[in-house]
């Protein structure tokens, strides 16, 4: 059964829309999710692979919700810096992002993420620092 969290019922925005996000499992209390997104044809290189770009944005998109869920959606997570190492060459179709957690103060958490292909090798990895931001604030719904 599915654990409930702060994603549950909320719109998927464009870009998530375009990178084929779709929450595989989430563990809130943990500060980890798991996100599956589908590689298109379109994100390729000359080379057939999909470009880096696009694999940074999954990350970045795999690492801020797992905050997101954390923070039982009170919080926005701007990235400040990220880093990311390519490892393998991604293939066009489902790719698997692991977002966690590995630190949240008062107002910077720290990030880790991961991508595996279907066969569960590592493609990119990444770490991130972000801002965590009152929801309100994020969205201009504050007072």
């Amino acid at each position: 059964m599915p654990v409930p969290h702060a994603l549950d019922g909320l719109p998927r925005p464009p870009c998530a829309e375009l990178l084929g996000w779709e929450i595989v499992e989430a563990r809130p209390t943990d500060g980890w999710i798991r996100i599956r997104f589908e590689a298109r044809p379109e994100f390729t290189n000359p080379a057939g692979f999909i470009q880096g770009g696009f694999l940074a944005a999954m990350l970045d998109d795999t690492m801020g919700p797992a905050m997101f869920i954390y923070g039982e959606g009170r919080v926005f997570t701007p990235t400040i810096d990220m880093h990311v190492s390519y490892l393998a060459p991604a293939r066009p179709g489902a790719l698997y992002g692991e977002g966690q957690v590995i630190h949240a103060g008062k107002s910077i958490a720290f990030l880790e993420g991961k991508l595996t292909d279907l066969s569960g090798v590592v493609v990119a990895r990444a770490t991130a620092s972000a801002r965590l931001v009152p929801t309100e604030k994020a969205l201009g719904t504050a007072a």
